[in-house]
């Protein structure tokens, strides 16, 4: 088996991807659940393990944003780092801390280009534990 040759961070799909992150950014700082799970691909395949819960398929991730309290959602990003793999497929990933409580944590995705634009595929939230 012979692995294919991916391109890796050509400008203009990372100057995309780098958008969609920043979209996704904005419509979380702003609880706007609607742009969010426009973000999300629409597929029971998607999947997005958070602090707390474990969610698959688009539905329940939709209803989990519905759902949920939206506190203590201010944050500052560290360390972006995007990454294209070819023009199809980017993982994006960032630290954060949280403006109020100052909670520290880690945020991964996996972008998707599809007929309706770049699209989260699979998403990863976690805390790091209070530094002493």
């Amino acid at each position: 088996m012979t692995a294919a040759v991916l391109e890796l961070n050509l400008p203009d799909v990372v100057a995309e991807v780098e958008a969609a992150f920043r979209r996704y950014e904005a419509a979380l700082m702003a609880n706007d659940v609607a742009q969010l799970n426009e973000l999300f691909w629409r597929s029971p395949c998607t999947l997005r393990f958070g602090i707390a819960e474990n969610l698959y398929g688009h539905e329940a991730i939709a209803r989990y944003r519905r759902e949920r309290a939206a506190t203590d959602i201010g944050r500052r990003l560290e360390n972006t780092a995007i990454t294209t793999f070819g023009r199809e497929l980017a993982v994006a990933n960032t630290e954060f801390r949280r403006n109020v409580g100052g909670a520290r944590g880690r945020q991964s995705q996996t972008w998707l280009r599809t007929e309706q634009g770049w699209r989260i595929v699979a998403a990863h939230v976690s805390l790091l534990p209070p530094q002493s």
